[in-house]
């Protein structure tokens, strides 16, 4: 069997921190790694306030993140891999 068809399953990311700079998102992951995607791939996130932005709650043991007052969900993976948001 090649290495190529070996399937391998890759754990999901899982966030246990979330803190915010004037234009990133930053995360630090349960392995230890920090990672930051700008603000400009979230388009509610960089319009939202401060005290909005603060105003979030971890999903899914750290897989995802939900801001209650702006009605949005990402999924951690997709910050970790840069996808930006639907526009």
């Amino acid at each position: 069997m090649s290495i190529s068809a070996a399937k391998i399953k890759e754990k999901e990311p899982v966030a246990i921190a979330v803190t915010f700079t004037h234009d990133m998102i930053c995360l630090v992951l349960e392995d230890g790694r920090e990672v930051r995607t700008p603000l400009e791939f979230y388009p509610r996130l960089a319009k939202a306030s401060k005290k909005a932005l603060k105003h979030f709650r971890l999903l899914g043991g750290g897989t995802g993140i939900h801001w209650v007052d702006l009605d949005e969900d990402l999924s951690v993976d997709s910050i970790v891999c840069g996808r930006r948001a639907n526009r």
